[in-house]
């Protein structure tokens, strides 16, 4: 290896490539030259480092210096290259000698005044790189709390280039900061729900299908007229979600860290996400996009819930985009020479109303035309609705019920039914790679779904009578699994799948409007 080798990383997708940084001092026109297949990000590094070095009181001769970045078929960009090529630089002047090998990753962006600022998708590049063998970290001390979740690592966190230069000319490293400080119970700020659903009246159906999508894993769609609560169902989903593991909030702050979303006062994910989309929204911003590439709307939903109200409103390439999401539980991005690949194992709560005015089926309010409805119901298309499995109409509430004070179940009784269930799935799973009863591949479902003979004639019917698509059917038997885990059944019986059926009659009753 070169003697002025220092290692940083390029982060792709939610991987990061290991870079090394190789300086040479030579005879020529004084000046600092960056090869190595460079966007413009990184080429600007050049003016960045000289007057950050400047800034920082420390004197450096008129000399030709190269900095490549190796390897050369690996396109470079982002700022964080900035610390590491100052410490290769200064090195191979010989004028701070660097107390540490090809062990340690340096990454970190340089103020014009020397300070280090903090750099996207720290978390993945420590994660990466602590798997090749990496355990010694020099990053901005602005990213330290972002690290905490990770263990086993030494994090020397750096404020400014001059004291890190004083402190390696004595043959030292930043001290290390105690991580566990910051997994504290005061960064649990926004832990609690804003909604809670003892504070939605009735409802009770609406209530009973955001259980069973949360304890399967299942896709919900609320359809009713405007102010019935779709909305305020789905915002209480989050008080009834279960907590994040450790290595899910590792999984979930990834994400959150390449976009940025990260900072002191949030340095980690510890609750599951929920994602709120605006029927605005484009393609690129919910699956991801850029070059490089970026995570979208449902890499942030990962592990959580992708919201989307007012369905019917969005552009229907928008919708289509979520039809391999939803199936595949990742998402491909590729863009020129970089492909990258981001989770996306979230379940999705759509709301919409019935029609443009809202009212149908009732014709006594509805004011829309057959053209109307049918232009409205075209607006989603069928294979996007195969992948929905639950849909609820959620009906004005009668004033009486509004009246009512108290006698609706809290969310942290939900919750326990919630955790229970999902106990039961975690040890019917044990030893596979499945996680939950919406994703039992269909050559499993026979194993893990078993039906009787009464159940068989039961499905048979409704597959006949209802034009279920073998998909959808599919989706039944796993929603009947789930009910059947939720009343602690180890069998299918008929009532569950009975209510599992139920949850399919949106198809005839709002997509075949009649007027």
């Amino acid at each position: 290896m070169y003697d002025h080798t220092i290692i940083s990383a390029e982060l792709t997708g939610l991987y990061a490539e290991l870079i090394e940084i190789e300086a040479d001092v030579t005879s020529g026109l004084p000046g600092l030259h960056l090869v190595g297949n460079l966007s413009c990000s990184v080429r600007e590094s050049a003016d960045r480092v000289r007057c950050a070095i400047r800034n920082s009181a420390i004197d450096i001769p008129p000399r030709k210096i190269i900095i490549n970045l190796s390897p050369a078929d690996l396109r470079k960009s982002g700022t964080g290259y900035d610390l590491a090529i100052a410490l290769a630089m200064l090195e191979s002047l010989g004028i701070c000698p660097l107390p540490f090998n090809q062990h340690t990753l340096v990454i970190g962006e340089l103020s014009l005044d020397g300070h280090v600022r903090p750099v996207r998708g720290i978390l993945p590049i420590v994660s990466t790189a602590k798997s090749a063998g990496i355990h010694s970290f020099l990053i901005p001390a602005a990213n330290c709390r972002e690290v905490s979740l990770i263990s086993g690592i030494d994090i020397h966190p750096v404020e400014h280039l001059n004291t890190l230069v004083s402190l390696l000319k004595k043959g030292q490293l930043p001290p290390c900061p105690d991580l566990n400080a910051y997994t504290a119970d005061d960064l649990c700020d926004d832990l609690q729900s804003p909604v809670d659903y003892r504070d939605i009246c009735g409802q009770r159906l609406a209530k009973r299908a955001a259980e069973i999508a949360v304890s399967g894993h299942h896709n919900l769609l609320l359809i009713g007229p405007p102010g019935a609560g779709k909305s305020m169902i789905a915002r209480a989903v989050p008080s009834i979600l279960p907590d994040l593991t450790k290595e899910e909030q590792i999984d979930v702050s990834k994400v959150y860290s390449i976009k940025g979303l990260l900072n002191d006062d949030h340095p980690f994910m510890l609750q599951r996400p929920f994602r709120d989309v605006h029927h605005t929204t484009t393609r690129a911003a919910l699956i991801g996009g850029g070059n490089p590439p970026v995570p979208g709307e449902v890499s942030l939903a990962n592990r959580g819930v992708l919201f989307l109200d007012e369905l019917a409103e969005f552009q229907k390439p928008v919708l289509e985009v979520l039809r391999e999401p939803l199936e595949n539980r990742t998402i491909r991005i590729a863009r020129g020479d970089k492909s990258c690949e981001f989770p996306c194992d979230f379940f999705l709560i759509a709301a919409m109303n019935p029609c443009p005015c809202g009212h149908y089926p009732d014709r006594t309010k509805c004011t829309c035309t057959q053209s109307q409805l049918q232009s409205y119901s075209n607006k989603i298309s069928q294979p996007f609705l195969d992948r929905i499995d639950l849909c609820v109409t959620v009906s004005r509430l009668p004033f009486s019920d509004l009246q009512q004070k108290g006698g609706e179940e809290e969310s942290a009784a939900i919750k326990e039914r919630v955790e229970r269930t999902l106990k039961r799935q975690q040890n019917r799973f044990s030893g596979s790679s499945i996680q939950n009863n919406a994703d039992i591949p269909a050559s499993e479902l026979s194993a893990y779904c078993p039906l009787d003979a009464k159940c068989n004639a039961l499905l048979k019917n409704a597959y006949d009578n209802l034009s279920l698509s073998a998909r959808t059917c599919h989706k039944v038997i796993r929603l009947a699994r789930t009910i059947a885990d939720i009343e602690e059944s180890d069998q299918i019986r008929m009532e569950h799948l009975s209510e599992a059926l139920t949850y399919r009659s949106f198809d005839r009753s709002f997509w075949d409007p009649v007027i």
